[in-house]
């Protein structure tokens, strides 16, 4: 049976994306949970890879740090290559 995603060295990858898009934003967690409506602790779980994201919050996410969605998977692809 396959590695769960989130023990994968991709997953890894896209934890420290998320981070680097938030800071690169001039963000902190309590600031970019705020422009998401959700609390500060939201955004402590993803980037720790403890809650996992569907596409339309990964779209949000990256909207909220000024950054288009389809840059994001190209940063993620590069990053993988």
């Amino acid at each position: 049976m396959p590695a769960k995603s989130i023990h994968q060295a991709e997953y890894q990858v896209l934890l420290q994306l998320l981070r680097d898009m938030r800071t690169s934003a001039g963000l902190t967690q309590t600031e970019l949970s705020r422009a998401l409506g959700r609390v500060q602790s939201y955004v402590s779980d993803v980037e720790r890879g403890v809650r996992r994201m569907d596409l339309l919050q990964l779209r949000a996410y990256c909207a909220a740090c000024g950054l288009a969605l389809p840059t994001f998977v190209k940063r993620f692809e590069s990053a993988l290559s």
